[in-house]
């Protein structure tokens, strides 16, 4: 079989900015929205080899898909893959549908088998319950994924709005924890009571009829109102495993003074602990985190700003 002789892989970053229907009280269940960022970003190449080579950061992620590819597609597992940046795992930040997907769309370039992104995360076992991981790998900017139905095989996406170039996130990090993830996180779901159907109903009209159309029109004020309430409904429901709306209670006194600030589309992705929102420009954003680092030098919080990435992964074969 045909090989290139190189093929680096760039997986972007996401922030799961939340769920539409936790419970399935309108048929589907989930359906989520989210963002691609810039940075961080999961970066791999892969190159022939004698025998299998995983070598850089973080190779033990990797060694499980490469598995799952190789065996489901019947291709060698004879080649080297360096993994040279990787986004933090367990942060909220989407690191192994991420790792998963960059695994298998490099793979695919490299044995010419032109495998979409969907079929990859189908084999990788990806997209259970968000689908926004596999959106933002297929086009970047913001993503609102239809959940699970009956037939559904990974969610579907609903709708994609390029984020205006000049709007700029402050992430929050809490260095001492992780968020909920494997078992833990699947027995969280199944402890959570029932998410009301008139939530769900009302969550779906904001993201449909005033955070679609914010995007559209550069409304950075509407938006950021809708994903503040829905940031706030959610976490309300997700306090009984969390411990409140947001999982550090660092963050959520960070995120507070943003807002206080100005700031807008105030969350938490995922189970966090990252914490998010959403200002103008650059220099806005500069500001705010230069006033915040004295306030809060004897936590361990880092703070970053990030821009909003408005294209998918990115495939280069040589």
């Amino acid at each position: 079989m045909l090989s290139f002789s190189s093929v680096s892989v760039i997986a972007p970053a996401r922030l799961h900015m939340g769920f539409l229907d936790l419970s399935g009280s309108l048929q589907r269940q989930f359906g989520s929205i989210g963002v691609a960022l810039n940075n961080p970003a999961t970066r791999l190449i892969i190159t022939p080899a004698s025998q299998r080579n995983i070598c850089g950061i973080a190779t033990h992620r990797i060694e499980h898909y490469v598995s799952l590819f190789c065996e489901a597609f019947g291709v060698s597992d004879a080649l080297s893959i360096e993994l040279t940046h990787a986004i933090p795992s367990h942060i909220g930040l989407g690191s192994g549908t991420q790792m998963a997907i960059a695994v298998g769309a490099g793979l695919s370039a490299f044995y010419h088998l032109d495998l979409s992104v969907r079929e990859i995360a189908r084999v990788m076992d990806r997209g259970l319950r968000s689908g926004i991981g596999i959106g933002v790998f297929e086009q970047g900017g913001f993503v609102v994924d239809g959940g699970r139905g009956e037939n559904t095989l990974t969610p579907p996406m609903l709708a994609h709005f390029d984020i205006p170039e000049d709007w700029r996130f402050i992430l929050v990090l809490d260095k001492r924890g992780q968020g909920l993830h494997g078992i833990a996180e699947i027995e969280a779901f199944k402890r959570l009571p029932p998410f009301p159907r008139q939530q769900a109903e009302r969550l779906s009209y904001l993201i449909l009829m005033q955070a679609l159309p914010a995007i559209a029109e550069n409304d950075l004020t509407r938006f950021g109102e809708v994903i503040t309430d829905l940031q706030r409904t959610v976490g309300k429901h997700f306090l009984p495993a969390q411990g409140g709306i947001f999982t550090s209670q660092d963050v959520a006194t960070a995120m507070q003074f943003f807002a206080d600030q100005g700031a807008v589309a105030v969350g938490q992705t995922s189970w966090g602990p990252t914490g998010f929102c959403l200002v103008g420009n650059n220099d806005i954003a500069d500001n705010l985190v230069r006033q915040a680092q004295p306030l809060f030098a004897s936590t361990p919080l880092e703070f970053h700003i990030v821009s909003a990435r408005n294209r998918g992964g990115e495939i280069i074969v040589t």
